[in-house]
């Protein structure tokens, strides 16, 4: 699994990379009953909606799975974000962010490093996201959104008062006036497509999503790798370590794990 010239400059130019129906409907299937086991489990890695009825975001779900184990180690997501990075991997952060049927809630426009760099103390956004669709994406059930080319623009800060957990969009939310500048500068886009579709996309590409206000949920399954080079040094107390991986042994692939996982 290797990106060829035109992808990476598209990656580069654009700040995120589509591929579409990467992983096939079996493994889909088997990720979405893991995510059911593993959303049933109690505690901090859970966050839930506003209501606390549904799951919001759940966390490190490859410490507990065997099937998500697997996947962040799988040559269709670990070889491109060696290319995309330029250098070896480890997993930084490993979420689900859940988005339900009727109602799953906006993410506010932000960057991910301000704020990674405000609380885990990184040095440079040698990292990249590989977001992967557990569920169909549509304009309708509340889409990523980007702005395309602007992680050029470096980072915008963040707003203050995050706490050292879970970091809500909210408290790191893009300012208004930034976001119209941007948007006026590049436009906006939401990448749509079938699960098992991937993009990749770079920690400083402003982005965020709308409610979900439609009857289809909108699960999207997201392994953050970092340089192995990059780790976190935090000037404080290091926040828990389901929300920042400790581990910065490179990954290795050996083949296609995922896929004999599901043997």
């Amino acid at each position: 699994m290797r990106l060829d010239e035109d992808q990476l400059d598209r990656y580069h130019r654009n700040g995120f990379l589509v591929m579409p129906a990467l992983f096939g409907a079996r493994e889909i299937d088997a990720l979405r009953a893991a995510f059911a086991a593993d959303s049933a489990l109690p505690g901090p890695h859970r966050i839930m909606e506003p209501g606390g009825t549904e799951v919001r975001s759940l966390y490190a779900s490859h410490r507990r799975r065997p099937e998500f184990a697997a996947l962040v180690r799988s040559p269709r997501l670990l070889e491109p974000a060696r290319q995309l990075v330029g250098s070896e991997l480890y997993v930084y952060q490993f979420k689900i962010n859940a988005k339900p049927a009727f109602g799953g809630d906006r993410w506010a426009w932000h960057q991910d490093f301000p704020a990674w760099q405000q609380a885990d103390n990184l040095r440079a956004p040698r990292l990249v996201n590989a977001a992967l669709f557990l569920d169909e994406v549509t304009e309708f059930n509340g889409p990523l959104l980007f702005v395309p080319g602007s992680h050029r623009a470096g980072s915008l800060g963040r707003r203050a008062g995050a706490g050292p957990g879970h970091l809500d969009p909210d408290d790191i939310a893009v300012g208004k006036a930034q976001l119209a500048t941007l948007v006026s500068a590049h436009g906006m886009t939401a990448p749509h497509g079938p699960a098992g579709s991937v993009v990749f996309f770079h920690p400083e590409l402003v982005h965020g999503s709308a409610v979900n206000m439609s009857p289809f949920p909108r699960k999207l399954l997201l392994v953050t790798y970092n340089d192995v080079t990059n780790p976190p040094e935090p000037r404080g107390p290091a926040r828990p370590d389901y929300l920042v991986g400790r581990d910065t042994t490179a990954l290795t692939t050996g083949g296609e794990p995922f896929a004999e996982a599901l043997a």
